[in-house]
């Protein structure tokens, strides 16, 4: 769809919408760009505080995605107010605050309709110097794959519905989707980051495939390495889904080889969608080892090695080993 749309020729937009990107960046000055971005999700979690917290670090996140710093947010809200009482999207609000003032970003406003349903996130602004930002498209041959936070939170979320998963496991799914990734970024830019982007909706297997295709390259990523939620796996043993399972797959299906044999169930893990998920950073093989340990010892905990970035020499762009 958006390959039809006519081009922008202004040159001070440094990023729009061809590589599929997390934000827009467009310079102001030598020294100066603004990176530009919006995200909303559905509720899930039933804490209206929680709730806001969680969107407001998943719609931060694409800011970080780019090399930058958050400076301004305006809520997005759909709210259903025949149907739930004011205080809710007060707690709401003030959830998706605690976050933005913990990025250092301030609340200048937003808009609201009705709706039947909730819905809620943020359109946040960010700063960049315009030659230090980072894409999904300058992966380069040779470079190692940093994936900062686990997989596994949709089917978490799917498989608690059911009351299947545990407390302990839930609780730190959750941990995990409050945390910023504003000290993983601010880590990173010690480094030369060759490629970035979160992942969120379409998967690790979806985002690895958008920086591929963007960097013309070819992802190899290896399955033991990824950082998976407990009792992740286990739900997608058991037969648990998400809705987006199926789309993600079918986006990557003709570009994607499995080498490593898995059930089917096991698989799935790749196409998992997340919430608030972490950064996928391309760095050089000389300071992959020097990045990891970075994060590690400013408590980015989770972060991992997952793979590597090799020359595309036909039609696949991702191979999972």
């Amino acid at each position: 769809m958006l390959e039809k749309l006519p081009k922008n020729h202004d040159p001070n937009l440094l990023v729009g919408f061809e590589t599929s990107d997390d934000a827009g960046i467009y310079r102001l000055t030598d020294d100066l760009a603004i990176i530009t971005t919006t995200d909303f999700i559905t509720p899930m979690v039933n804490d209206p505080y929680m709730y806001g917290q969680i969107a407001a670090a998943n719609a931060l996140s694409d800011v970080y995605a780019m090399g930058g710093r958050p400076l301004t947010c305006l809520n997005l809200v759909a709210f259903p107010t025949k149907k739930l009482a004011p205080e809710v999207l007060h707690q709401i609000v003030a959830g998706a605050l605690s976050k933005i003032t913990e990025a250092g970003a301030v609340l200048a406003g937003g808009h609201s309709i009705e709706d039947d349903e909730p819905k809620f996130g943020l359109a946040v602004t960010g700063i960049v110097h315009p030659q230090k930002f980072w894409t999904n498209r300058d992966a380069k041959a040779g470079d190692v794959l940093v994936l900062t936070k686990p997989i596994g939170s949709g089917v978490l979320f799917n498989a608690n519905l059911k009351k299947w998963v545990s407390t302990s496991a839930l609780d730190e799914c959750l941990a995990t989707l409050l945390t910023l990734n504003k000290t993983a970024a601010e880590t990173l830019q010690g480094f030369e980051v060759h490629a970035a982007t979160d992942i969120t909706g379409f998967g690790l297997a979806g985002h690895a495939f958008e920086m591929a295709a963007a960097s013309n390259m070819r992802l190899e990523i290896n399955m033991d390495d990824i950082p998976v939620m407990r009792e992740a796996l286990a739900m997608y043993k058991k037969g648990v889904t998400t809705g987006m399972n199926a789309p993600n797959r079918k986006m990557v299906a003709q570009h994607l080889d499995f080498k490593k044999q898995l059930p089917d169930w096991h698989q799935e893990i790749v196409y998992d969608p997340q919430t608030s998920g972490g950064l996928l950073v391309a760095v050089s093989a000389s300071s992959a080892d020097n990045v990891h340990k970075a994060l590690k010892d400013v408590g980015v905990n989770q972060a991992r090695i997952i793979g590597k970035v090799t020359e595309r020499r036909d039609s696949v762009y991702l191979v999972f080993r």
